[in-house]
């Protein structure tokens, strides 16, 4: 058998032509060299596996080849290019920092830069991952990186340019190299797949160039542990399998659930993710990414950022067309606050079920209309059956549906609405029961329409205070405002509530009250000692000793101040020993009559 070669190393960029995303690099490398301005320290830094280490090996192979082409790219058939493929070059050395980043190593480095190229024309130095060099190896390079020999170039590579010293980077040019686009790893890997003789569809490179998140030698690494799992006909279907990615068709069955309020539908499709092991955070961003391509689907112009193959594309424009603005909109928004704060939450499974309820009632609540009740539950209900006598004969049990609750037949019989009913027909007698029997707001009533907390509160708003013969209610009529002496005189009550934190009963219970009047709202101002009980007060506790001070006095027009005590009423706090001995004697005249005796001195 065949020794195997990865596809990363297999297939590794071996001209700047074969170089991919990185055509802005490539371009100005080239030029530098047909120009003969060539810089003698070069720094490559960007993400994994975008070619920064490719680059340095072609452009070190360029340099020095004898041949080059017009649009300069190695030749691959001279003497130099030739022994660098072989691995047999003495011209391009290689230096791995994370392995060797002491000051010994830079020194053989050095001792080595001082041996002039035996074939070439430049001896190129590559140093990959130089960010490991450690403080004291830097200071080492800095004089021999500012001034080489002239045959001399160095090439530094590093994911981490933060890491490198000032004095570095000012010695070298920096090169930038971008991640790859999802259309440039689609069309690498079509070219491989093709050159292999492997069967794959666009869906299933997407998801491979979208797992590698930029990265084309992770891509390869994906797609060769695809091709191990599949064999030499991939689908769709055991790619996610085998990558364990969340299908597209799941984050689109939600959407139509939530567009058609269908919560049901969408705890059921949740609960079948978590089953196939998918962790609920990426569901939520998955959900996040949809409706962000939902919004980019519907806008024109945007067709560049959605980076998916035609089949999706057709399907979300289709989907994004029965979508509102304002509905992906809130629903961005929405997933947004989800994943935020998922990490913080106790129950994320319940954070994630919240987060579809309001998704499922988003577009009704858009648009103005009552959420769509999912059926309830049938529960067998057993009824007795109803037997009538009639004449002396028996009547076959009927099941009656239930009917609402009646009035009692001793109310009916002793008002005297039921006896007109005897003599006035039955016109009267409707009227009659009208009058007797007002009807009952029930909650069962509505149970076809829209279910939300404002119609709870307005029911029991309703039914808890009745308007009385002049149009008001019994317990406001009742009320009377306060009078100033009468607020301030509740405002022990409001100490009392905080006994169990001494140190903030004693400020309140210590304050000195006041009230005034300001646009038809009466302020009472309490005193506290200093600036920072003030604000400490005002941004932590002001709002809730309102509305405790609200219940207490039943006045709804009252709003509290926070007051700084004037110096002069402030308490004197003893600090100092001596401080506290002069105050005792001030109080005690035995302790005074003590000191004097004894020729005491207080310090």
């Amino acid at each position: 058998m065949s020794q195997y070669i990865v596809s990363a190393r297999k297939y590794r960029p071996d001209s700047f032509e074969s170089l991919v995303g990185q055509e802005n690099i490539a371009r100005t490398l080239k030029n530098s060299i047909k120009r003969g301005q060539l810089a003698h320290a070069y720094l490559f830094c960007g993400p994994r596996g975008v070619g920064k280490t490719s680059t340095a090996r072609i452009f070190a192979k360029t340099i020095n080849c004898a041949d080059p082409g017009p649009d300069m790219e190695p030749c691959g058939k001279c003497e130099s290019c030739l022994s660098f493929a072989e691995g047999r070059s003495y011209c391009i050395h290689e230096l791995d920092a994370a392995s060797n980043n002491g000051v010994d190593d830079i020194k053989a480095l050095i001792d080595q830069v001082r041996i002039p190229p035996q074939t070439g024309k430049y001896s190129v130095y590559i140093i990959d991952e130089v960010h490991m060099l450690s403080a004291s190896a830097f200071n080492a390079f800095l004089k021999t990186l500012e001034e080489p020999p002239a045959y001399a170039i160095f090439i530094l590579a590093t994911t981490e340019k933060h890491k490198i010293l000032p004095t570095i980077l000012s010695r070298c040019q920096t090169y930038d190299f971008n991640r790859i686009s999802v259309e440039g790893i689609v069309g690498n890997l079509k070219m491989i797949a093709e050159k292999e003789g492997v069967e794959i569809d666009d869906e299933s490179l997407h998801v491979i160039a979208m797992k590698a998140d930029g990265a084309m030698r992770d891509a390869l690494t994906i797609f060769d542990q695809t091709v191990a799992f599949c064999g030499k006909t991939v689908r769709y279907g055991e790619v996610i399998k085998n990558l364990n990615v969340l299908d597209y068709e799941y984050s689109f069955s939600l959407t139509d659930a939530f567009l058609a309020g269908d919560y049901r539908t969408a705890f059921l499709k949740f609960d079948e993710i978590l089953a196939k092991g998918f962790n609920a955070l990426h569901f939520v961003s998955a959900l996040s990414s949809h409706f962000r391509d939902l919004l980019v689907s519907r806008t024109s112009g945007l067709e560049a950022l959605l980076e998916l193959p035609e089949s999706l594309k057709k399907r979300y424009a289709e989907q994004a067309s029965r979508c509102s603005l304002p509905f992906i909109y809130e629903a961005m928004n929405i997933t947004v606050q989800c994943e935020s704060s998922y990490r913080a939450s106790i129950n994320p499974r319940f954070l994630i079920e919240l987060t579809l309820m309001k998704l499922s009632t988003l577009a009704a609540r858009l648009a103005g209309q009552p959420a769509v009740q999912p059926a309830p539950a049938q529960v067998p209900v057993q009824q007795k059956p109803e037997i009538r006598k009639e004449s002396g004969a028996s009547a076959p049990a009927v099941s009656v549906p239930a009917a609402p609750p009646a009035a009692p037949a001793e109310t009916a019989a002793a008002s005297p609405a039921a006896a007109d009913t005897v003599t006035t027909g039955p016109a009267k007698a409707e009227q009659a029961a009208a009058d007797t029997v007002k009807p009952r707001k029930t909650r069962t009533a509505g149970r076809n329409s829209a279910f939300s907390l404002n119609s709870i509160l307005d029911s029991e708003a309703g039914e808890g205070s009745a308007p009385d013969a002049s149009g008001t209610s019994s317990d406001a009529a009742a009320r009377e405002p306060l009078s100033d002496e009468e607020l301030m005189a509740k405002w022990p009550e409001l100490v009392a509530m905080y006994a169990s934190k001494p140190r903030l009963s004693n400020t309140l219970g210590e304050s000195k009250l006041s009230v005034s009047s300001r646009d038809g709202v009466r302020f009472l101002s309490f005193s506290v000692l200093n600036l920072s009980q003030k604000e400490w007060i005002e941004s932590k506790l002001l709002h809730e000793l309102e509305g405790r001070f609200r219940q207490v006095t039943g006045a709804s027009d009252v709003r509290l101040m926070v007051d700084i005590a004037p110096e002069e009423e402030r308490p004197q706090t003893v600090y100092m020993p001596s401080e506290k001995a002069k105050d005792l004697m001030s109080r005690n005249d035995e302790v005074r009559s003590l000191v004097s005796d004894f020729g005491l001195d207080v310090k």
